[in-house]
C-alpha cells in the first residue's frame, strides 16, 4: 500500500488526519479512495493539487503511476509568478 500525506489546507478538510495507507495503482486511484474516506475533500481536490511520489512532483497527474511501497504527498496546487 502506498503511504499518502495530505498537506496544507487537505489536512484540515480531512478533519485533520494527514496520513493514510491506500490500495492504489495511479494518482486517480488514491484520490478516489481519498474522496470515499472524506467526501468534502472533492471538491479541493478537483480545484488542481499537486502531487508527489517519491520526491517528484507532478500537476494534475491523474494517471502517473504509484507504486506499492511508494510515498505520495498531495498538496494544493503550487501556483508560480
Amino acid at each position: 500500500m502506498a503511504h499518502v500525506v495530505l498537506n496544507g489546507n487537505l489536512r484540515q478538510i480531512a478533519g485533520g488526519e494527514s496520513e493514510f495507507d491506500i490500495d492504489a495503482r495511479t494518482v486517480r486511484g488514491v484520490l478516489r479512495a481519498l474522496v470515499k474516506l472524506h467526501p468534502a475533500l472533492e471538491p479541493h481536490l478537483e480545484e488542481g493539487i499537486a502531487v508527489a511520489i517519491d520526491g517528484e512532483i507532478f500537476q494534475d497527474a491523474w494517471f502517473a503511476d504509484v507504486g506499492p511501497h511508494s510515498e505520495v504527498h498531495i498538496m494544493p496546487r503550487i501556483a508560480g509568478g
